[in-house]
């Protein structure tokens, strides 16, 4: 059974070869109570938020580790993927700004790490 590091280790390498963008790693173990971190990174188009959460479900079924769930539409601006101990969100750029979620879970700067600049 992976642990907390190794899961985000695992969660930022696999988005980083997806080249998504502006990973952000949000530790909200002391705000919610269904997960311990929230990773949000950006796509570049439906296709690539659509082939990331895909890149990102095999690696973690690859691990022994499958998802909890993958949601995702047929023209996603938006996935999610419920691995239990994180809850990763890849989004479109206008689907991040819009949704705001460093926003929502009210992270103040200097909180959240950022793990990543990849520029596609």
């Amino acid at each position: 059974m992976m642990d907390l590091q190794q899961m985000e280790d695992l969660i930022v390498s696999t988005l980083e070869d997806s080249k998504a963008r502006d990973i952000q790693v949000l530790d909200v173990a002391g705000l919610c109570s269904f997960t311990d971190r929230m990773v949000v990174a950006t796509g570049t188009s439906t296709t690539h938020v659509k082939s990331t959460g895909n890149a990102l479900a095999q690696a973690f079924k690859d691990a022994g580790e499958p998802p909890i769930g993958v949601e995702a539409g047929p023209e996603p601006d938006w996935v999610l993927v419920d691995l239990g101990g994180a809850v990763v969100h890849i989004m479109t750029e206008s689907a991040r700004a819009h949704y705001q979620l460093e926003k929502l879970w009210n992270i103040k700067p200097g909180e959240a790490s950022e793990k990543s600049s990849v520029n596609a």
